[in-house]
């Protein structure tokens, strides 16, 4: 085994991800790497990845490595933490053999992991599972009680100058399956036009699609400065204490936006900022609904989401239920040229065709003998 190319590191897989480039060695930290993390890496076309952490801990069914080695990319697992002070930021590095050669002597990474390894980790996963559901659902209740303020008219929710009373609201959260689900509405998206709201990411898939977020919702660290200077408004996620480090990033590119203060995630306040505003109804794309997608995130519950689906489950409709039931309207233009373009081939037949051009001469005499 031979590989060569550029490697970067960060700690943040979501943040090296923007800056790895076709055939780049990634070096990551991160523990159970998630499928949206996986997606990214394999997007990006990278060579390798090197984790100094567990990429599957079996502590659940993460699906991320499984996605890498199926695509061909091999993955060094567990690696000696000391590799990251030793490796620079984007330097070429070689590795022979499971070694990286040249920098203070051959680095040993030892051997990539396998198909067979993590199918034996996924099925001690299967195996905890229900111990683990169990700690998800006490942890969820728990906190559901404390957060409850969420839903019981009890936070302030800032004014926005967007108008949403009675009309389609789509918030699009940037996990898994976003990008199918953005897809599969967007012939809903173009003739009905709804108000596009993104939860901070979310901006930049809207982008990708020639769309342009009308709200974006979050702490602001994981959207570009392009979609937060294009979005008309901008509702920074603050701590219920007040404290809002989003601001600080709006204020550095001379943007202004304003604080809603509350618990939770900010793909749940992007839900309730459309409920409270009388949103006709509520299209939700790639937000996050169950028990694996929570611990992906690094959280071992969902009490927020929880109690916000409570109150605006009547007006929340997923994605792709939407791409289903909606049938796109065909104008009379439309079908005009449909018809036209169903004859067109017989029209040119007839025109290169002798056999076809002598029939017509013949009906057309056998027209003026009838009259």
């Amino acid at each position: 085994m031979n590989i060569k190319g550029i490697i970067k590191k960060n700690k943040k897989t979501k943040d090296l991800i923007k800056e790895l480039e076709y055939g780049d060695i990634a070096l990551i930290c991160h523990k159970d790497i998630d499928e949206i993390a996986a997606l990214g890496l394999i997007e990006k076309k990278v060579k390798a990845v090197i984790n100094i952490e567990q990429s599957i801990s079996g502590f659940y069914p993460n699906q991320g490595p499984k996605l890498l080695l199926e695509k061909g990319i091999i993955l060094w697992d567990n690696v000696d933490k000391r590799l990251w002070d030793k490796i620079t930021d984007e330097t070429e590095i070689e590795i022979i053999e499971n070694k990286i050669i040249g920098l203070d002597g051959d680095i040993n990474l030892g051997k990539p992991l396998t198909i067979e390894d993590v199918e034996k980790k996924l099925a001690e996963a299967e195996d905890n599972f229900n111990n683990v559901l169990d700690d998800f659902i006490d942890n969820t209740l728990t906190y559901a009680k404390r957060e409850k303020s969420l839903v019981t008219g009890k936070l302030q929710i800032p004014p926005i100058d967007i108008d949403l009373k009675d009309k389609p609201v789509v918030v699009l959260v940037r996990g898994k399956s976003y990008k199918e689900d953005l897809l599969a509405i967007r012939s809903f998206i173009k003739e009905v036009k709804p108000i596009l709201i993104a939860v901070d990411g979310g901006a930049d898939a809207f982008l990708e699609h020639r769309l342009k977020p009308d709200i974006i919702v979050g702490d602001m660290d994981s959207v570009s400065d392009e979609a937060l200077k294009m979005a008309k408004e901008l509702i920074v996620h603050g701590y219920p204490d007040g404290r809002a480090p989003g601001l600080d990033r709006l204020k550095s590119l001379g943007l202004e936006g304003k604080v809603f203060k509350a618990p939770g995630t900010s793909e749940d306040i992007a839900l309730l900022l459309a409920y409270h505003y009388k949103a006709e109804i509520i299209v939700a794309l790639g937000t996050h609904s169950n028990m694996i997608d929570f611990l992906e995130k690094g959280r071992k519950g969902m009490a927020s989401t929880f109690l916000v689906r409570l109150k605006v489950g009547p007006k929340l409709v997923d994605g792709k239920g939407v791409s289903v039931l909606y049938n796109s309207s065909i104008n009379t233009k439309t079908l005009v040229l449909l018809v036209i373009g169903m004859f067109l081939p017989f029209l040119v037949m007839a025109y290169y065709s002798p056999t076809v051009q002598q029939l017509i001469r013949l009906f057309i005499m056998r027209l003026k003998y009838s009259f």
